[in-house]
Parts: C-alpha cells; sequence; structure tokens
C-alpha cells in the first residue's frame, strides 16, 4: 500500500506539470503577439519589434536623414532596436519568470 501513495503524489506532479507547461505556452504565445515600441530620446527613430524578436516596422524622421552622416543614423538605429529587444526580454523574464524561479533552468 505504501508504493501507491508515492504514485498518487507522481500522478498529481505530473498533472501539475502538465498545467504549468499549458499556462507557460499561452504566456509567450501573448508575448509573441505583442509589438514592443521604443524611440531615441529626440523620437527621431521609431522601431516596432514583436514578441519573436523580429522587426516589424521602422520608422525614421525626414529630418535625420543626412547622407554626409550615415554612421549617426545607423548608431540611433541599432540603438533603438536593442532597446526594443530588450523590452521584449524583460516581457519574457517578467512573464515567465514565475513558472521556472527555483528551477535552476539554463535560460
Amino acid at each position: 500500500m505504501r508504493g501507491m501513495g508515492n504514485m498518487g503524489n507522481m500522478q498529481g506532479m505530473m498533472q501539475k506539470i502538465q498545467k504549468m507547461q499549458k499556462e507557460m505556452t499561452k504566456e509567450q504565445a501573448a508575448i509573441e503577439a505583442t509589438i514592443f515600441q521604443a524611440q531615441d530620446l529626440n523620437q527621431l527613430v521609431t522601431v516596432k519589434v514583436n514578441g519573436k524578436k523580429e522587426l516589424v516596422e521602422l520608422d525614421l524622421a525626414p529630418d535625420l536623414v543626412d547622407p554626409d552622416d550615415i554612421e549617426m543614423l545607423q548608431d540611433l538605429v541599432i540603438a533603438t532596436v536593442n532597446d526594443a529587444l530588450k523590452q521584449v526580454d524583460q516581457a519574457t523574464e517578467s512573464r515567465l519568470g514565475k513558472y521556472t524561479q527555483g528551477m535552476n533552468l539554463p535560460f
């Protein structure tokens, strides 16, 4: 009879894990469907990325385009895109971190 108690505990634990997996999958899908927007301080570059870290929109202010200073434009675009991608990471950590706390997972 003692072994049956362990089977019940194992079954209950498996059900909790399956429920957690479904909730994590739902949260991940919500993150992937979210659009994250970032702008530089002067609002010259605006980027939008989705939760899959794909750039979906890039807007540049006409004033920003200076053929003699392409390097500044490139730097602003890179910094703004990286800011938007950082927002995806923060949202992912915030929404999925509650499921993985204390598990010592490699991600």
